[in-house]
């Protein structure tokens, strides 16, 4: 019996034992995940805070905080909300009360229940940042500026400091500058670019410069100018089933996402207004997307060509509406020049630039489009024949391709566009060499630039 007794409270001093080292194993396991994904590298007057805190097991006793000189500085109300016990997502805004202009560390912490949840853990991450308080500054150097509606404006800014994105707000869109150096304007404070006022824009839009640093800080000055009203033309397209049939199957069957059944009346008919919506406005994306390729530089000097001994067919801006036996299936807005001449001629580059895309494009067809410097690029649709690729170099005037009829084309014509920052603007005033010199290369000339 008393072996018994002896052997059972061995066992309970093993179990006790066994117990304090789970215990104390359990107190050194990592604690949880914390990844802070704002602010990156600096804090400004508003600056928004967020951190994501992953666990296995209860997070427990999270806390923010942001030092500075060696003092803790509140951050006030962070909303930390948890989708469940094991995942915790914090966000507030960080302001500039209590924070003077330089370095800063943001300190969070975050502990998990382990050991049956009779043991904490905890982690802790630290970031280092730089606070700036101190707004930039934006001022308009150059003057003169006329925009009409679907078209486009050059303007020359000053902005301070260096590292700053400068622009232009127009209504909702912005349009961000290059440095001065693109024209060759040597002051390290120019920025320089052009901007547009959109077909669907309200001609009273406000336009203002901007200045906004890495931490958020923005200031805006207005910008004087004088719009313009801009009447587009309203026109009815009657289509046919045997355009339907032309069109249809062939862009289906070089768009594999589409998913249109070719082989009736109505799936052509149902198909062409998917592909004059979606896939419109799917292309539209994409092309906005090479924006991001513009380089920094002008790349040309002179006005852009319009294509040789052709006739206008369509304008800029019309507003289609699409017709079916004698009944309306659709509207849209045509956002280029149609200009025809005779069948496969030869198209040009309208000036020296990059080529950025050269292949099918949905509605477009074969379509080249060419990056020119400045996010200023120009588009070539509905062509038999391309004759470059991507990446290659183009003088003005070099040939590119033979006018067709691929994507949604009634007959051998050259669909032309320009595009400034993935926004179509009206070509008539890039072919133009007095609005080049008196828009844009005047500006340059008078803020220091080349003449």
């Amino acid at each position: 019996m008393r072996f018994f007794k002896l052997f059972l409270l061995f066992l309970i001093l093993i179990a006790i034992a066994g117990a304090g080292v789970m215990y104390y194993m359990a107190g050194n396991e990592a604690g949880p995940t914390i990844t802070i994904h704002s602010p990156e590298k600096y804090v400004g007057r508003s600056t928004p805070l967020s951190v994501s805190i992953a666990s296995e097991t209860e997070i427990t006793g999270t806390a923010f905080s942001l030092e500075q000189n060696g003092k803790p500085i509140d951050l006030g109300s962070v909303k930390v909300e948890m989708p469940n016990q094991g995942q915790a997502n914090a966000s507030a805004t960080i302001g500039h009360d209590g924070l003077v202009n330089g370095p800063a560390t943001l300190v969070v912490d975050a502990g998990r229940k382990t050991f049956f949840g009779l043991r904490t853990v905890n982690s802790r991450v630290t970031r280092n940042l730089e606070v700036r308080l101190d707004p930039p500054r934006v001022s308009v150097v150059s003057i003169h500026h006329f925009i009409n509606l679907g078209g486009a404006e050059f303007v020359v800014l000053r902005a301070t400091p260096e590292d700053v994105e400068a622009g232009v707000h127009v209504g909702d869109a912005s349009y961000r500058f290059y440095p001065g150096s693109a024209v060759g304007l040597t002051d390290p404070a120019f920025r320089v670019g052009f901007f547009a006022l959109r077909h669907d824009q309200d001609v009273n839009a406000p336009i203002s410069a901007y200045a906004r640093d890495a931490a958020g800080n923005e200031v805006k000055t207005p910008l004087e100018h004088l719009p313009f009203v801009k009447k587009f033309v309203q026109s009815k397209i009657p289509i046919d089933q045997k355009f339907l049939d032309r069109v249809v199957p062939a862009i289906a069957s070089q768009t594999p996402d589409l998913k249109i059944d070719t082989g009736s009346p109505e799936g052509l008919l149902k198909g062409f207004l998917e592909i004059n919506g979606n896939l419109r406005k799917k292309n539209a994306d994409y092309i906005a997307s090479l924006a991001a390729k513009s380089e920094p530089r002008m790349l040309w000097t002179e006005a852009f060509a319009q294509m040789i001994n052709s006739q206008v067919e369509s304008r800029f801006a019309d507003r289609r509406t699409y017709y079916f036996d004698d009944k309306e299936i659709d509207k849209q807005v045509h956002l280029g020049f149609d200009l025809a001449t005779v069948q496969q001629a030869p198209v040009h580059a309208a000036n020296a630039g990059k080529v950025v895309h050269a292949d099918f494009l949905g509605i477009f067809g074969n379509c080249v489009i060419i990056d020119h410097g400045l996010g200023v690029q120009s588009l070539y649709a509905h062509l038999s024949t391309i004759g470059v690729k991507v990446g290659d170099s183009v003088t003005k005037g070099q040939e590119i391709g033979r006018t067709g009829s691929t994507g949604l084309a009634g007959g051998d014509h050259l669909h032309f566009t320009m595009l400034l920052q993935g926004t179509p603007v009206n070509p008539v005033e890039w072919w133009d060499q007095h609005w080049l010199q008196d828009r844009v290369l005047r500006k340059i000339s008078e803020a220091g630039g080349p003449r």
